[in-house]
């Protein structure tokens, strides 16, 4: 699962509470067992696991969460995990509990929450929420009792580890017996599956005609992740977008200004590269279905994207240009072994100072921060991803959305509680507590940004507004096609023939597509 909890109200209170917050995350392998009222017990052979991580939101890599030095509690000033409220333990028959409390503050930022009145079609009704063990579960969870005495609704939730989630919703949905209400999937690993098979309820008239709920708040972007075939099978509630992580020391020292230009960035690697210091210009990952989605942003800022008119694109001179260029990056400026990084090798890198840049996703940024695990935590600064011959045009995506079961027959109970866990009030609660929303209204309100370092902020609000719907192709066999697509990036790293190497994807895209097109699993 990824974890995009933060909690940041200045950067020493930063400091403090991501060592705490951030670091909490265990893996596991078991049943979930739920009761009402926002209780959920996982059980199973629970392992904590030791590494210098914090994973991003569900679009970047589908790995697996890490917590780190064997903690299995936190507690953290309202923090957007599990907070001394709702504390999280571990027995030693490895069940690990989390019970939610039994009031919530019904305040945010100074406003009163929105809450429902009762409607007295579904005053009465229980629905059942199945969501994934992630910080905004954790923190929703909280506030449900506040939701269930306004609205007369009764809330059970059951919340799963990442791949355990898809593994439970698939097999319940194909079967017809998922008694799920509605739940939290990943638009982009599974939005084109799930709405395929039918299993997503269409949300557009309900969305679009709720007029001070105000679907229209929503970033562009993000309600394109969540948008298939013009209908809305989703509402967003995590995002993130691909930013320029860099050493504010070492350009100082050389003379540099953050990359604006995809040509900048070229000129600042290779300029901070020094091998015989163990020094590099830019780290990035180099797997090849990894990599897939950090190169997306080289690709749309470039002029180039996946397909066109469903055929696919790889092979255009934009698309090339920017395989060409990601190989060049890696090979000449950045440090051995890329072709083995995904975003925590990468990470790892910068964080022992040994890399001047390193670029991915957004809600990483806490790794980068943590005095225990960064030797250059205040060093760090953040930039848009830099401008190519289209502009800059760094994917920003719907990460994590709640998606509503076609079959229940509890829909207008099960709308109303998405609406209220999605309305202004409490995307701003949430996002205080450092996990990014969609919402414009609480991104352009100083209030919204309190959960976040000023500077990467800005470059967040910046990055939203240019930002491009999907960071890999739009298919149902997702990891099929980024293996197709990630080759060329392979071979550029290599230091072979990017073009030849694009050719032979194109074509083996092209195969994957008509096949892929009415697939449904």
């Amino acid at each position: 699962m990824r974890d995009n909890s933060r909690n940041a109200l200045s950067l020493s209170g930063l400091m403090m509470s991501l060592s705490l917050v951030f670091t909490v995350l265990l893996t596991a392998c078991g049943d979930t067992n739920t009761t009402s009222s926002g209780t959920t017990t996982t059980v199973g052979s629970a392992s904590t696991v030791g590494a210098a991580t914090t994973t991003a939101a569900g679009a970047t890599s589908g790995t697996a969460t890490t917590a780190a030095s064997g903690a299995a509690t936190t507690a953290a000033s309202g923090a957007a995990t599990t907070a001394a409220s709702g504390a999280a333990t571990t027995a030693a028959s490895g069940a690990t509990t989390t019970t939610a409390p039994a009031t919530a503050a019904a305040v945010v930022s100074g406003n009163a929450a929105v809450l429902p009145t009762k409607n007295p079609n579904t005053a009465g009704k229980q629905i059942r929420i199945i969501m994934a063990n992630h910080p905004w579960q954790a923190s929703i969870q909280k506030l449900i009792p506040q939701f269930e005495q306004a609205s007369g609704i009764k809330v059970t939730v059951e919340s799963y580890f990442e791949d355990q989630l898809s593994q439970k919703l698939q097999i319940g949905l194909t079967s017809g017996a998922s008694g799920a209400d509605a739940f939290m999937f990943r638009p982009l690993q599974e939005g084109k599956l799930f709405a395929n098979n039918g299993w997503l309820g269409d949300m557009t008239s309900s969305v679009q005609g709720a007029k001070d709920w105000n679907w229209n708040d929503f970033q562009e972007a993000a309600k394109g992740t969540v948008t298939f075939d013009n209908k809305v099978y989703g509402i967003p509630i995590v995002t993130e977008r691909e930013i320029v992580y860099y050493r504010k020391d070492l350009f100082e020292q050389a003379g540099l200004k953050p990359p604006a230009t995809l040509d900048d960035l070229t000129a600042a690697a290779k300029k901070l590269t020094d091998t015989s210091k163990g020094q590099y210009g830019i780290v990035m990952r180099g797997q090849r279905s990894p990599a897939v989605t950090q190169f997306s942003s080289f690709l749309y800022s470039e002029g180039g994207d996946w397909t066109k008119d469903g055929k696919s694109a790889i092979n255009t001179p934009q698309a090339i240009a920017a395989y060409k260029l990601y190989g060049d990056l890696l090979k000449n400026y950045g440090p051995q072994g890329t072709l083995n990084m995904s975003w925590p090798q990468a990470v790892a890198i910068f964080q022992q100072g040994k890399a001047a840049m390193w670029i991915d996703a957004d809600s990483l940024y806490t790794n980068v921060l943590d005095p225990t695990k960064s030797t250059v935590a205040d060093k760090v600064g953040y930039a848009q991803f830099p401008a190519g011959s289209a502009g800059s045009k760094p994917y920003n995506v719907t990460s994590w959305a709640l998606g509503l079961n076609s079959a229940s027959s509890n829909k207008e109970a099960a709308m109303e509680f998405l609406q209220w866990a999605t309305s202004a009030p409490i995307v701003m609660q949430m996002q205080q507590g450092g996990l990014p929303g969609a919402r414009n209204s609480v991104w352009d309100s100083p209030d919204g940004l309190k959960g976040f370092p000023p500077e990467y902020a800005k470059v967040v609000q910046a990055s939203a507004k240019v930002g491009v719907d999907h960071d890999r192709p739009l298919v149902v066999n997702v990891g099929q096609a980024r293996d197709i697509v990630g080759n060329p990036n392979v071979v550029s790293i290599q230091g072979q023939d990017a073009a030849a190497a694009a050719a032979k994807a194109d074509q083996d895209f092209n195969a994957f597509l008509e096949k892929d097109k009415n697939a449904k699993q």
